[in-house]
C-alpha cells in the first residue's frame, strides 16, 4: 500500500477547442500529461498551478477555477497522488522559455485527438480531467482557502 499521498496540481488549458499538454519522458517512456506537478513548500496551490505551468510549456496563465480533486494509487510507481486540477486561460507564450527537465514539447491536442493518443497518457487521471471540464465540472477559487 502506497504511502501518505503526494500533493500535486494540474491545468486544463483550452484554447479554439484545443488543450494544453506537454509530452514528457518519464522512465524511459514518452507519455502524454497535463501541465502539471508538485506542490512546494511555501506556495499556495493556485501559484503551484501558475508556476508550473510556465515551467512545462512556457505559458503564463490565468486559473480561473476548479475542476476537480483527484486521488489516485499509482500501481507502477507504489506511489498515491493527491491531484488538484485548475481550468484557466492562456496569456503569453514565451517560446525561448527552457522547459522543465523531462520535458520534451508543449502541444495543443483535440479531446479526439487526445482519445486516439490515450495508450500514450501519463495516468487515466489526464483524460479523467479533460472529461470533467468538457461535462462542464468547474467550481469557483474560492473553495480554496489559504490561511498562510
Amino acid at each position: 500500500m502506497p504511502a501518505a499521498p503526494i500533493i500535486s496540481v494540474a491545468t486544463i488549458i483550452e484554447r479554439d477547442g484545443t488543450f494544453l499538454f506537454v509530452e514528457e519522458t518519464v522512465k524511459s517512456r514518452l507519455v502524454i500529461n497535463q501541465p502539471a506537478g508538485r506542490l512546494e513548500a511555501g506556495e499556495s496551490l493556485l501559484q503551484a498551478a501558475v508556476r508550473e505551468t510556465l515551467e512545462e510549456t512556457g505559458w503564463t496563465i490565468e486559473p480561473q477555477g476548479l475542476v476537480g480533486v483527484y486521488r489516485f494509487n499509482s500501481e507502477r510507481e507504489n506511489k498515491a497522488y493527491l491531484r488538484v486540477c485548475f481550468h484557466g486561460c492562456a496569456l503569453q507564450h514565451d517560446a525561448l522559455r527552457p522547459l522543465d527537465e523531462g520535458i520534451v514539447r508543449a502541444l495543443w491536442l483535440s479531446p479526439a485527438a487526445l482519445l486516439q493518443r490515450r495508450h500514450e497518457l501519463r495516468t487515466p487521471l489526464v483524460l479523467r480531467c479533460v472529461d470533467d471540464y468538457l461535462a462542464g465540472r468547474r467550481f469557483p477559487l474560492e473553495l480554496l482557502v489559504d490561511l498562510a
